[in-house]
């Protein structure tokens, strides 16, 4: 793979709008975890905790105005903005020579869980289904949010979501790589989102780690494209896998040792590690598969759930925009990793 450079990036996090709030407060935690803030404020259903990593203050009326925004949802509001932002940390000209050259590829679990969930129980209480307020659903589409940030900032190339859990955002970095390389667009905006929402908190409760890390959201943003010759960050590699049946931490070997080589690199080109792990102690078998891999090489880590809360496909993300503004001039490669329930399993390298 040919590295493609990074030329501009946003995040929103419950650490605030900049990349460098959350890359903060990741430095200022100091391996701890963040409690979270009272989220009764935004979510009227109830909750399994009252705590959560949510954007207490986001509007994003206030953001963008009124128009054009009063249907959104959460998810996509947040995608909107950070594709926005994204567009003028790069400063990238979008204008008839270019809009027709810049694409737009998200990652997600399942889009708007919320939406998708509000819709199908409108059929259940409402006297008709067809009496469902039909303004509800395009938001049930899990590619709104990537397509709403395509009208909204008038970019006409490629435009995708895909999904995939915590492994979403690595199937997004490399079908935004074949998307350039294969010369269908110049530049791709690439991200994943998550909301928070009653229903993620409850997923997230009952998931595997049982809410150690309270449920959070977020979105960001990287607008790649471009061989990577100016010494920049640039991303050198992204690989996914499969390991069923107990094979997944194998695998995830496996796939740091192939995004090694797809990156010529070796084990002590690595200072960072990023996993989107959400524990805060006991095993963590993301990290003990990665160190398997750098043959007894250990980096720095950075555990950005603790920061910003589980995520979700957004998490991996996040952590790629935390170490690419962490405090400090560190340089090396960033090896990004991600275990999903089902066996699934990714890697990529960024270089700082």
């Amino acid at each position: 793979m040919n590295p493609l450079t990074i030329n501009g990036l946003a995040t929103l996090s419950a650490a605030g709008d900049r990349p460098e709030a959350l890359a903060q407060r990741v430095a200022d935690l100091a391996g701890a975890a963040h409690p979270g803030v009272p989220v009764g404020a935004i979510v009227t259903e109830t909750l399994p905790h009252p705590q959560g990593q949510a954007l207490l203050d986001f509007d994003v009326r206030a953001r963008l105005g009124r128009r054009g925004t009063s249907f959104y949802d959460r998810a996509t509001a947040l995608a909107v903005v950070a594709c926005g932002d994204a567009l003028d940390d790069s400063g990238l000209t979008v204008d008839d020579t270019t809009r027709t050259r810049i694409g737009v590829v998200l990652g997600t679990t399942v889009g708007s869980l919320k939406s998708t969930s509000d819709y199908t129980r409108e059929t259940l209480v409402q006297d008709k289904p067809y009496l469902v307020n039909p303004v509800l659903f395009p938001n049930t589409v899990m590619n709104c949010a990537a397509g709403q940030a395509a009208i909204r900032h008038g970019l006409k190339g490629v435009n995708a979501t895909v999904t995939g859990g915590p492994l979403a955002f690595f199937n997004a970095l490399r079908y935004a790589g074949n998307a350039i390389r294969r010369g269908y667009v110049d530049t791709m905006l690439v991200g994943a989102v998550e909301e928070f929402s009653a229903h993620r908190a409850w997923a997230c409760a009952l998931g595997p780690t049982g809410g150690v890390i309270p449920a959070g959201e977020g979105a960001a943003v990287f607008v790649i494209g471009g061989p990577a010759d100016s010494g920049g960050p640039a991303v050198c590699a992204a690989t996914t896998g499969y390991g069923p049946d107990g094979t997944a931490e194998q695998a995830l070997t496996d796939c740091v040792a192939r995004a090694l080589r797809a990156a010529g690199a070796v084990p002590g080109d690595v200072t960072l590690l990023a996993t989107s792990e959400t524990v805060t102690a006991g095993p963590r078998p993301q990290r003990d598969a990665a160190l398997r891999a750098l043959d007894g090489h250990r980096p720095a880590e950075l555990v950005v759930s603790r920061a910003a809360g589980d995520c979700g496909a957004a998490l991996p993300a996040l952590a790629l925009a935390a170490a690419l503004r962490e405090p400090g001039t560190r340089s090396g490669l960033t090896l990004l990793t991600a275990h999903g329930t089902d066996g699934g399993v990714g890697a990529a390298l960024v270089r700082r």
